[in-house]
């Protein structure tokens, strides 16, 4: 799905980038040109970023 409407960024590159070592928005940024334009998918991207954490740490747990 599309999170970045401007730069056409997906959840899928959020989360290889999260899988990459960004750990948030800003590190994010450095890789994806996520919410440099409108800002609108800030939040969204946040979102992602927060949920694949999430899901990293338990599978690493598990």
């Amino acid at each position: 799905m599309y999170i970045c409407v401007c730069h056409a960024v997906t959840d899928r590159q959020i989360r290889e980038a999260v899988d990459q070592g960004a750990t948030s928005l800003p590190e994010l940024q450095c890789q994806l040109p996520v919410a440099s334009c409108c800002g609108r998918c800030e939040t969204s991207a946040r979102e992602v970023i927060d949920e694949h954490l999430v899901v990293r740490a338990r599978k690493s747990a598990a």
